[in-house]
């Protein structure tokens, strides 16, 4: 932060503020904050230190500045013209393995205090000031995580004759340390390393290892210690090459484009053509090679001697081995573009590492070059079968590149049958029964060749009941759905009927069948939402339950208009976007129920099915204070004589509308004193939520003089807010706010 000219004025970092948290922040956080200056007069110079209050929803947690792993917690201040330096001051986290991260964490659940400090700039103009505060965080429960920001303004007074004022920190404090750039990444590393030394047995690799050694060993010019240097300046060509393939992913795709790249038709088709590719020309197909141009020069270049002869010819071999190593390069590039833009250069340089080190190490140990196994048939067999498993992977890309824009060209059926042949080539090629490069004729049937063949072809055999609807357990994640499960376009389940993007329809057929309507937010590639279908969903006694509803599946992650509804309708009405998502509603659109993520609990999801609603108040109902117990609620108390009444129904409509699936209770309390007349007035003026009748005690207890009168209640039946004489539907949503922190 920079306290001299340039710094940005205090309306516009306002409005950078509240754009990034439009962007960014999800309604009906887990995370509820609130801010205090204490002291609030700071003279220019001086720390102004504030306390920030995160209180966590049970079963979520927050993660810490210092986490590893997820988003840590993190502030900023301004304006600039106010600020000048920024510390924050946290309490000790609690250390986990978060199984939601799959990493280590470091975490605060119920609430956590931060001491946030501001020194403001020598500059800072006496008066009344505003301090805004940003914070970005994440917070996860053990299915679903939520990224978010938050925003807020302390009032300051800028005094130059304030005293300096340090707040007492608790022993536990310390100043917030933002976790290691590693974070997250060990994993990463590991996979990254064992393909480059699974790269080192294929046939464009293991036979050169023998040749390049002997070149080092060999030398005329040099003995053993020459032959290491060599040898390592021949690793760091291949490691040259490799890291500038990362590093130029990581340029071209930006952080921007490395976040949304998994969900990109294009990219997915891109990825797949690129398989495609390199499966055929394992197969034989034809010959992926570097154009010779490149390495004759190359090649001239290395035979100079030298270091740099040396480097070059490294540069020279990873270019060559191209062909086989590509695979192994794809998969993680693929992998790697989606998790951050450093990890694709990181990737590759561990990548080289892993495929470079057996060079170095026998430099180090040339006797063990005496012990490799010779190189043969064994080398073309791992490339054919190389070639069979890449195509069948090219598969999963080519899925969701015609999910996403729903073209039906590769149904499950298609899908399975596909990697059924490809798994039984395999199989049957090792067997001996397919006759491609590295099997001869009169070559005996080895044991490790008899069981890894037998083990491909069971594999191909087993895929076949999923082609007829057969439940593939944990492979449904990866695979197209059924036709006849839920998410097949509005396809049915046996007896189960689905209707697909239709909301309002779904509402209208459930007023007609006197149904509640079971919603399902789901996406073409949400591998969750697969599993739930190929697991959960079609079980028989989940089934059986979900004849019950009217069925509506709404896609949130398609290239369509209905998608992109249906995605805003979620995050309006339920404060999500999370996927998979289930809520039950009824054809008023009340939320009954709602069933966040993923679940492995078939009993949990049974019983979030037998949800019913409660028997809600009528206008012929007294109304009952302690059936609200446990909830935010609105109580409108009102009268079919009363104009203000009348005139405030819309706006309370639309905010139940809003609010009710949210969990916010609402009851219109009818103070008059006959109620025969209610059912008419309601046909007239309609209240969407539900209506119960007052007493001669109503206006005694609530000490009501004149209507109409609503109320605000917390959880715990506190009243927060009272409103006499009308309510503005602002204040209304704004006392609500309050309430839900």
């Amino acid at each position: 932060m920079h306290c001299g000219r340039g710094r940005l004025p205090a309306r516009i970092w306002a409005g950078m503020l509240l754009a990034a948290g439009c962007a960014l922040a999800q309604p009906a956080s887990p995370v509820h904050w609130s801010a205090l200056a204490d002291p609030s007069a700071v003279a220019p110079g001086n720390w102004a230190w504030v306390h920030v209050t995160a209180s966590v929803d049970p079963g979520w947690h927050l993660y810490a500045p210092s986490s590893p792993s997820g988003i840590p917690l993190s502030f900023k201040a301004g304006p600039d013209s106010v600020v000048e330096r920024l510390k924050v001051l946290s309490p000790r986290p609690r250390k986990i393995f978060d199984q939601t991260a799959g990493a280590n964490a470091e975490i605060y659940e119920g609430q956590a205090k931060f001491i946030v400090g501001a020194t403001l700039c020598q500059s800072a103009p006496a008066g009344p000031a505003d301090l805004m505060l940003a914070a970005r965080y994440q917070a996860c429960s053990d299915t679903r995580c939520v990224p978010g920001n938050w925003q807020g303004t302390v009032a300051l007074l800028v005094d130059p004759g304030a005293p300096v004022s340090t707040p007492p920190v608790p022993v536990s404090y310390s100043e917030a340390v933002p976790p290691a750039a590693a974070s997250g990444w060990a994993a990463f590393v590991l996979v990254a390393f064992g393909f480059g030394l699974a790269s080192v047995f294929t046939p464009c690799v293991f036979p050169m290892i023998p040749i390049t050694m002997s070149y080092f060993l060999n030398r005329p010019s040099g003995g053993r210690r020459d032959a290491v240097r060599q040898a390592m300046v021949f690793c760091l060509g291949i490691v040259v090459l490799f890291t500038g393939l990362g590093l130029a992913a990581s340029a071209l795709l930006g952080p921007a484009g490395v976040k949304n790249l998994g969900a990109s038709p294009w990219a997915n088709g891109f990825i797949a053509a690129l398989f495609i590719a390199f499966g055929l020309s394992l197969l034989g197909a034809y010959e992926i090679t570097i154009p010779s141009p490149i390495l004759t020069r190359l090649n001239q270049a290395s035979n100079a001697g030298g270091f740099a002869g040396t480097l070059l010819m490294g540069l020279a071999f990873a270019l060559s081995s191209f062909a086989c190593v590509g695979p192994f390069v794809g998969t993680l590039l693929a992998g790697s573009v989606q998790s951050g833009a450093w990890r694709p250069l990181v990737g590759m340089a561990v990548f080289a590492t892993g495929l470079a080190l057996p060079f170095f190490l026998l430099a180090l140990f040339p006797s063990y070059l005496k012990r490799l196994p010779r190189s043969g048939g064994w080398l073309a067999r791992v490339k054919i079968v190389m070639g069979f498993a890449i195509l069948a992977f090219s598969l999963k890309y080519l899925a969701s590149l015609d999910q996403t824009l729903q073209l039906g060209l590769l149904p499950r059926e298609r899908f399975l049958a596909i990697w059924v042949v490809l798994f039984s080539l395999a199989g049957a090629y090792l067997l001996g029964f397919l006759r491609l490069e590295g099997v001869k004729p009169d070559e005996p049937l080895g044991p490790g060749r008899l069981l890894t063949g037998v083990a491909l072809v069971v594999f191909a055999v087993s895929l076949v009941p999923g082609m007829f609807g057969g439940n593939l357990g944990n492979l449904e994640a990866f695979v197209p759905q059924a036709t006849s499960q839920p998410g097949a376009a509005g396809g049915t389940s046996g007896s189960l009927v689905w209707m697909k993007d239709q909301y309002r329809e779904a509402l209208s057929r459930a007023r007609q069948e006197g149904k509640l309507v079971f919603v399902d937010f789901t996406g073409y590639n949400c591998a969750n939402c697969h599993w739930m279908r190929g697991n959960i969903l079609n079980r028989p006694e989940i089934a059986s339950e979900l004849k019950n509803f009217v069925l509506l599946e709404l896609y949130t992650d398609g290239t369509d208009a209905a998608s992109a509804a249906n995605s805003k309708m979620q995050q309006e009405k339920f404060g999500t976007v999370s996927e998979p998502f289930y809520v039950i509603l009824d054809p008023d659109e009340r939320l009954i129920a709602k069933f966040d993520g993923l679940t492995r609990d078939a009993g949990a999801f049974l019983e979030f099915l037998q949800t019913r609603p409660a028997a809600a108040p009528s206008a012929s109902s007294p109304f009952d204070a302690a059936a609200l117990a446990g909830k935010v609620a609105v109580v409108n108390f009102w009268a079919t004589y009363c104009v203000p009444c009348i005139a405030e129904l819309p706006a309370f409509n639309s905010v139940y509308r809003d609010l009710g699936p949210r969990g916010v209770a609402f009851v219109g309390v009818d103070m008059d004193e006959d109620s025969s007349g209610v059912p008419a007035f309601l046909k007239k003026h309609p209240i969407d939520y539900p209506v119960a009748t007052g007493s001669p005690d109503t206006w005694k207890k609530y000490r009501i003089d004149s209507l109409p009168v609503t109320l605000v209640l917390d959880a715990t039946g506190r009243v927060l807010q009272r409103f006499d004489a009308g309510t503005k539907e602002a204040d209304l949503r704004e006392a609500i706010g309050k309430a839900l922190r």
